[in-house]
């Protein structure tokens, strides 16, 4: 836009249109191309946009409408919602835009088709697959919603804080204006809970810490979520009452002895109290038994002093056997001499094995005879 003498020189290109006012008061509207105009006191202003898939300004538009309502209607396609409404506006059939409720938006119409789908959200809070895959994703979107469900989850609709369903695995999306959409995810998967040591006393008053390990999964989503805030942190304190009141009940040896009679009986009381939660407890057991320094010692003191016991009795009951053994070898012998004889011969092959060389020096009438009847006798002859 220029001046020259007493003309103004306004160019609009394709793609543009100019809107001319006189002193500040809209009289026309320019299309693409040169315009020369008389404006000899510079009263003429003309301002050029951009018409193709833009929007105009929706004040100056209720300013036009009002003054020339034949040029708005004209030149611009004005959207408004009402509540409970949504709108996908498409632009050449390309849907780019999404209206809130109560919301109005103004595009230019001269160089683009407009076209304007109204979606009533009072009725079903669900977005459909058609108009899911026409809007534009926004993770900060005030009007959409989306969630995955996982299958190793069960999806709780909640809407305006009541329960409204139970969702399948897969994707999810609804329409949030005018109402507060919740989906709450619960893991159906078994699920390990360890309960840290906490110091207690026994019935003997001895002070010990116990660590355990719960396995538990969820039964009923909808009932768990009704019941339970918070599904491990009411597990972890109801262990902790448990072992609590089973350990004051034994003394340290039973702690310590009985862990099969302590896990089932944890087990039985914990399983009693979530039966109504939608909650499921697997397993449940004692993983550690930790005594504090001092009776540490003198437990180790104990059981190394009864396996020294035991190793005593496990050796006099051998020595008891085998001198058993030997009574019964001799009785053997004295009343069978050809046995006798047989240990005698034993010895005597022994004997020689250790012995590099014998001399050996018979008297007269004596020979080899001599040797194998008289060199080794266990039982002494006779005297006739």
């Amino acid at each position: 836009m220029s001046w020259h003498l007493l003309m103004l020189n306004v160019t609009v290109k394709d793609g543009e249109r100019a809107l001319l006012t006189r002193n500040g008061r809209l009289i026309n509207v320019l299309a693409p191309g040169q315009h020369r105009l008389f404006d000899p006191a510079h009263a003429l202003k003309a301002e050029v946009f951009e018409v193709v898939r833009a929007e105009f300004p929706t004040a100056r538009y209720a300013v036009l409408k009002a003054a020339r309502p034949d040029l708005a209607a004209e030149l611009f396609e004005a959207v408004e919602t009402k509540a409970d409404e949504v709108a996908i506006v498409s632009l050449d059939g390309r849907p780019l835009y999404l209206l809130a409720p109560w919301q109005t938006r103004v595009y230019w119409k001269v160089a683009t088709r407009i076209d304007v789908e109204r979606i009533d959200v009072s009725r079903d809070a669900r977005i459909d697959a058609r108009h899911l895959s026409r809007i534009e994703r926004n993770p900060r979107s005030t009007i959409v919603t989306e969630t995955v469900v996982e299958n190793h989850e069960a999806g709780l609709l909640f809407v305006d804080g009541r329960l409204a369903e139970r969702l399948a695995p897969g994707r999810h999306a609804f329409w949030i204006a005018s109402r507060k959409i919740e989906v709450k995810h619960i893991d159906l998967r078994p699920q390990a809970v360890e309960i840290t040591a906490q110091e207690m006393l026994t019935k003997d008053r001895i002070a010990l810490r116990v660590t355990l390990t719960a396995f538990r999964r969820v039964v009923d989503p909808e009932r768990t979520v009704a019941t339970v805030p918070d599904v491990d942190a009411w597990l972890y304190r109801l262990v902790q009452f448990a072992i609590r009141e089973a350990v004051a009940g034994r003394t340290l040896d039973e702690v310590l002895s009985a862990r099969a009679a302590l896990d089932t009986e944890l087990r039985d009381y914990v399983r009693a109290r979530v039966a109504d939660s939608g909650v499921e407890v697997t397993e449940l057991g004692v993983k550690d038994v930790i005594l504090p320094g001092e009776i540490r010692e003198l437990v180790n003191k104990v059981v190394e002093a009864e396996r020294v016991a035991k190793a005593n009795l496990i050796r006099r009951q051998e020595e008891t056997a085998a001198t058993r053994s030997l009574l019964n070898t001799a009785r053997l012998m004295e009343e069978n001499p050809l046995l006798l004889r047989l240990k005698e011969l034993e010895s005597l092959e022994r004997l020689v094995e250790k012995v590099g060389r014998i001399d050996l020096h018979a008297g007269d009438g004596q020979g080899l005879d001599a040797l194998l009847t008289r060199l080794v006798r266990i039982k002494p002859e006779e005297v006739a």
